[in-house]
């Protein structure tokens, strides 16, 4: 083709569209693996405040990546935002969380939600924080 050159390596030819695209992906694959580490040390950091030891949801936000939903020990909760579901479910294998189909039965019986959350669910109707415009 005119408008692609062509690089010499070791095993023949290749397009120089190829080799921008491979050293593309290889960066997106080292910045995933970074994210995958940096939620799995606040998984477990999560995991180290709660009780010692915590287990998971991982639930699809559609474009925007997939959340990771916490319960402890203590039964206290929390979450995270993760790019991916791959990178979410690597994350909690990587932290060693046991991670639920669904957050239903057990598992959100558990879950105790304190003032500021009963405050955000009622929102101004019932005096709680009111939301940003």
């Amino acid at each position: 083709m005119a408008d692609s050159k062509q690089e010499q390596d070791a095993g023949g030819t290749r397009a120089a569209g190829d080799t921008a695209a491979a050293a593309g992906n290889a960066a997106a694959d080292k910045r995933a693996e970074r994210r995958v580490a940096k939620l799995a040390r606040e998984i477990s950091a999560f995991a180290r405040r709660h009780g010692g030891s915590a287990e998971g949801q991982i639930a699809h936000l559609g474009q925007m990546g997939a959340r990771i939903v916490l319960v402890g020990a203590d039964d206290g909760w929390g979450d995270l935002v993760a790019p991916s579901y791959a990178v979410a479910e690597r994350a909690a294998e990587k932290a060693g969380i046991t991670v639920h189909e669904n957050f239903d039965g057990e598992m959100a019986a558990r879950v105790r939600t304190g003032p500021y959350e009963w405050s955000r669910m009622a929102g101004i109707q019932v005096g709680g924080p009111r939301n940003a415009a």
